[in-house]
């Protein structure tokens, strides 16, 4: 108990520190953008690991990692620094003004183009990662595994009668 009321009373003292001048500048666009923003600096990495580690099997451990890091690091130059680099308008993204005279991608067009060339990425590095004409991690894929025995099948078969009754019900 007093450690969970140390943690609350902390939380809270790094909230009001942190909130007290807007030091994360969350008061202009409010914290919905701000949630959404940040989170999609690892989230659209990890959707292309997600997704090319579930329907392409050639698809390798380091090519996850390095498009883990490859993927923020891509988001924070999105971001961050490519308006400056690039320019405002280009063929990939408009940067507009954020009223403070700083120019930005939107969140949502940098989360696409990043998870476009972190796809690209672990693609190359599964490709290049190949020992003696196999794949270095390739996970060998048997249809026993997606097997189940009769007693956890009469649990599934219950458990989605019971939330079809439940949607039936409070539909």
């Amino acid at each position: 108990m007093w450690i969970g009321r140390i943690t609350i009373i902390v939380a809270l003292i790094i909230a009001i520190i942190v909130n007290w001048k807007d030091i994360l500048d969350i008061g202009g666009t409010g914290g919905f953008i701000f949630i959404q923003k940040y989170s999609g600096y690892i989230s659209p990495a990890i959707f292309a690991v997600f997704i090319l580690g579930f329907f392409w099997k050639r698809t390798t451990s380091k090519a996850a990692i390095a498009g883990i890091i490859g993927g923020v690091g891509l988001m924070v130059l999105f971001d961050r620094y490519l308006p400056g680099i690039a320019g405002n308008n280009t063929f990939l993204y408009t940067a507009y003004d954020n009223g403070q005279g700083i120019f930005q991608i939107p969140f949502l067009i940098s989360m696409g183009w990043v998870f476009i060339s972190t796809i690209m990425l672990m693609v190359i590095i599964s490709l290049l990662d190949v020992k003696g004409g196999k794949e270095a991690n390739a996970l060998v894929v048997d249809s026993t595994m997606f097997k189940v025995s009769p007693r956890i099948l009469t649990l599934i078969v219950i458990i989605l009668g019971i939330l079809l009754a439940l949607y039936i019900k409070f539909w």
